[in-house]
């Protein structure tokens, strides 16, 4: 049986999820068909999401049609859920986008359509709530093609459930390959050949098929789930060794850890082995159990095959992107949070508890990055967005029992250095001995922290020196300036030493956070702040006062795109002083306006000196690091600053 993974994408509102409890409903999945308003969907089965009318968590659930299983994930359509929905986005075969026929193109839907074309996803484009007034279906197509994409072509009406293909959808196929453009004209092969010729150019995403109808009303539907089925095509060989992808980590209410996976090759049973990350840090464990998940059901099997999604037990440490078997790499998400909050909870509550309940939350969600500062005796988290806190405020109280609060959303600074400098660390106390020489070089933006080893074994043993790159990976690193966390640097471990007998565990942490500490004292630093890349489009009335809101929010621009009614206008611009703008926005264009914001990376905070006084952070106050070094005589140990530390370096 073929096994296809589709994903249904949606702006808030669109329809996304009754349109999918349509599709469930005629492939007898369900009985009845469910509603958002009547809190009553399939998919949005917890009650967080039925409470708030939104799809919260990237639920699945199964069907069968004409012979083929079909997963079918429903995914968040606020952007606060953007991690979760791009989590999801790697493991499918093709993806369903949802658009309204009243709003046209929103600004979530294309954010959807970038990271959906940048992962290559093929698309089919559903034009919803053609019902209803104010309905245009030209117009919205029209607006895919200037905003989304030129290679939409309308199917509706012109793909029949036989896969006869139409004359439009014929001519859209030949206008893209001058060979296929000759044999059109000649009048040569026949409709199966047309019919290939369509799965491949939707494959290698060269044509996007739009259907229109109304899901509420079940107008167009059954239409569409033909077309789908014909459409879309999958290739996956169950002969193979076993591949497979992680996207997902739940845990059941025993708290048992449930490791979601698509099987991209070969077969799996129960008891066989999964060996996942590379090299020292490969993992090998036994899967105790497989479940074949529909909805908020699980059913217990005995094998999956190439194509399947499934969930696990006995995986211990898998996270979400990690590839299983044949698959070693991990993949990196660019949904990033750009705001910090601080976890707030009574203080009968023992830190423990709350701590270990918000880090089966981050195995969950990675994008969450629970902090523990320990100088703070403080939890913080990375958001994205005040909708996510109260989502996280109920889930913490359903699923553990106890409250808690946050803080006001902060935005999440970073650090770097704009100079090329070594550190030196030295931890000599009384039987302890390690030093530690390190090169800081600035590195490219968004690279984080880069090891590189110029070390020789003769100078220290590789077991040493892997402890020391181990160190330096083992947590973030505060900057001078904020305290905030230290990126886009490149450390260069020179040189190092150890002593046989009095170098123990901890000596090299000592000794590199030090000497990376020491490098920050001698080098310029730099605020970060997060940006986007934002794309608005205005009526042309409205075009001054954007350009002028940009500048005022030390947002750059490119030249406006013009047409006689409208401008678009893209550029970068400080998430700190743009993140309500679609708020404004909305006021004075009187909702006609469209804004698009995606997180764009680090770049130099705009405002460096005003935040750091407001941060207050004293650098020589923080129990975590210390830029000194520590050497011994007369059998004690004592502290040297680090402007006077490296002169008495034993390595120089």
């Amino acid at each position: 049986m073929n096994r296809k993974t589709i994903g249904m994408f949606a702006h808030v509102d669109a329809g996304k999820t009754t349109l999918a409890e349509q599709l469930l409903y005629h492939t007898h999945s369900i009985r009845e068909r469910g509603r958002v308003d009547h809190k009553d969907a399939y998919l949005d089965s917890h009650e967080i999401e039925r409470a708030r009318g939104i799809t919260v968590f990237a639920d699945q659930a199964v069907m069968a049609y004409r012979g083929t299983a079909y997963y079918l994930i429903d995914t968040p359509g606020h952007v606060d859920f953007s991690p979760e929905m791009e989590r999801a986005v790697q493991v499918m075969d093709a993806a369903i986008l949802v658009i309204s026929a009243v709003e046209g193109i929103q600004g979530h839907t294309e954010t959807v359509w970038q990271l959906l074309h940048k992962h290559r996803i093929p698309t089919f484009l559903f034009i919803n709530k053609t019902d209803r007034v104010g309905a245009d279906v030209a117009r919205v197509l029209e607006e895919i093609r200037m905003h989304l994409t030129a290679d939409a072509c309308m199917i509706t009406g012109h793909f029949a459930a036989d896969g006869q293909v139409g004359e439009a959808l014929l001519e859209s196929m030949a206008e893209r390959d001058e060979t296929l453009l000759d044999m059109f004209l000649a009048g040569e092969e026949d409709n199966a050949f047309w019919l290939r010729t369509l799965q491949h150019q939707i494959r290698e995403h060269k044509l996007f098929p739009c259907a229109s109808g109304s899901a509420l009303q079940d107008i167009g539907v059954i239409e569409f789930l033909d077309q789908l089925h014909e459409l879309t095509t999958v290739d996956y060989d169950e002969l193979a060794p076993f591949g497979g992808r992680v996207y997902k980590i739940r845990h059941d209410q025993n708290g048992v850890r449930l490791t979601y996976i698509k099987a991209l090759s070969g077969t799996l049973k129960v008891r066989d082995e999964l060996c996942y990350g590379s090299g020292d840090d490969q993992i090998c464990e036994k899967v105790t159990r497989l479940l074949l998940v529909n909805g908020n059901k699980s059913q217990a099997i005995d094998q999956v095959s190439a194509g399947d999604l499934f969930a696990v037990t006995g995986l211990s440490s898998a996270e979400a992107g990690q590839g299983l078997g044949v698959y070693s790499d991990k993949l990196v998400y660019d949904m990033v949070p750009t705001l910090t909050a601080k976890v707030i909870f009574a203080a009968e509550l023992n830190v423990k508890d709350v701590l270990k309940a918000f880090q089966v939350l981050n195995a969950e969600d990675p994008s969450l990055n629970v902090i523990w500062e320990e100088s703070l005796q403080e939890i913080h988290i990375h958001v994205m967005g005040l909708i996510q806190l109260e989502v996280l405020e109920q889930l913490v109280r359903e699923r553990f029992r106890f409250a808690v609060t946050f803080g006001s959303p902060e935005i999440l600074y970073k650090e770097t250095i704009t100079t090329t400098v070594n550190g030196y660390g030295h931890f000599e106390p009384l039987k302890h001995y390690a030093e530690v020489h390190l090169r800081l070089e600035p590195g490219e933006r968004g690279s984080g922290l880069t090891f590189r080893n110029e070390c020789h074994a003769n100078d220290l043993s590789i077991g040493n020196q892997n402890l020391v790159k181990t160190h330096l990976y083992e947590r973030d690193h505060h900057g001078l300036l904020t305290g905030m966390p230290l990126t886009d640097i490149v450390v260069t471990l020179l040189t190092g030493a150890g002593h046989n007998e009095h170098t123990h565990g901890g000596d090299f942490r000592e000794a590199a956070f030090r000497a990376l500490r020491q490098g920050l004292e001698k080098a310029e630093n730099i605020l970060l702040e997060p940006y986007y890349e934002y794309k608005i489009k205005v009526e042309i009335d409205d075009m001054g006062r954007v350009l002028s809101d940009i500048q005022r929010a030390s947002g750059v621009f490119e030249p406006p795109v013009t047409t006689p009614t409208h401008a678009v206008i893209t550029g970068k611009v400080p998430v700190a002083t743009f993140m309500d703008y679609s708020t404004e926005l909305a006021s004075f264009t009187h909702g006609r306006g469209i804004a698009r914001f995606v997180f764009g990376g680090y770049d130099r905070c705009h405002n460096e000196q005003a935040v750091i006084e407001r941060k207050g952070y004293r650098k020589d106050a923080d129990p975590l690091y210390s830029s000194s070094s520590i050497f011994c005589a007369k059998g004690h140990g004592y502290t040297v600053a680090w402007d006077e530390a490296e002169a008495k370096m034993h390595l120089l």
